[in-house]
């Protein structure tokens, strides 16, 4: 079994957004805001390439599909798309991808679905790869509260349905997808979103999505403004961190610009931070 982190196209988003209601006094020390008080973000997805080949995609990124004027108002710094061009590099195409796995349909997790601004005609990308969502996550997906509908591609949903290779998961789903593999299903970030830990000789490894973008979120109480529940956030956070501590597991980020893997550790006080690690199998 091999393990790549895979960078998609990066972002530049609001810091105070990004950090909720902790001061910029604070978030500061860990990241530096521009101009514009936007912070630097990685939209990352983890490859696992099992032992008889099979191609195994935890998300995809934001991608490259949205026109210049939406691209400059979400940040979007390459204009090309990332995720394949950082999977060439490894010798796949993304015709070569088995399963794509999505933790929620926001566009940043999963804009990469799509091919790049101008590229006719719009379709999915993964054309032999199966698509896998949680269930009540699709059906928040459909009708949206207004604090959230502008963070979904309508779009994309009609690809997926149509596709004939979309599965929708929930508690009693069963998969054969090639590696041991369970879900944490949480409602602090958005309805149903589907964090996935995979079991590794190593230790367990959870793709941890947006329950916790990137290393200074591992701070219980730091929480994104985008939370739909930020006090069932730190709750969440709390239960997976607690599990993974005992067990010397490791989280996977989509977001931090430098760390893609770390190890839960924690102080005498029982606070937990984050220690960057090897991605290992």
């Amino acid at each position: 079994m091999k393990l790549y982190a895979i960078d998609g196209n990066s972002q530049k988003l609001d810091g105070g957004a990004m950090f909720g209601n902790a001061p910029k006094a604070l978030w500061q020390r860990w990241t530096n805001p521009d101009a514009n008080n936007r912070i630097d973000l990685a939209t990352r997805a983890l490859l696992i390439q099992t032992d008889d080949q099979k191609n195994i995609l935890f998300e995809v990124g934001i991608g490259a599909f949205f026109e210049p004027k939406l691209k400059e108002r979400y940040g979007i710094v390459e204009s090309n798309h990332q995720l394949l061009i950082n999977l060439k590099k490894i010798g796949l195409k993304h015709t070569d991808i088995d399963t794509v796995i999505l933790s929620h349909l926001h566009f940043d997790h999963v804009g990469g679905l799509l091919p790049e601004y101008g590229d006719d005609p719009i379709r999915l990308l993964f054309p032999n790869a199966k698509y896998y969502v949680g269930k009540a996550h699709w059906e928040r997906a459909q009708s949206p509260h207004i604090r959230e509908k502008a963070s979904f591609i309508p779009l994309i949903h009609e690809l997926l349905e149509n596709s004939g290779r979309l599965t929708l998961v929930d508690e009693s789903t069963k998969m054969k997808i090639g590696i041991p593999l369970k879900f944490y299903f949480s409602n602090g970030h958005t309805s149903g979103l589907m964090a996935s830990e995979i079991a590794l000789p190593s230790g367990p490894l959870v793709f941890i999505s947006d329950i916790c973008p990137g290393t200074p979120w591992v701070h219980l109480p730091i929480t994104m403004g985008y939370d739909r529940y930020p006090e069932r956030i730190v709750d969440e956070k709390q239960t997976i961190f607690e599990s993974l501590y005992k067990r010397n597991g490791r989280l996977f980020f989509t977001h931090d610009p430098k760390t893609a893997c770390a190890k839960i550790v924690r102080d005498e006080e029982g606070k937990f931070s984050a220690e960057p690690v090897e991605l290992l199998p």
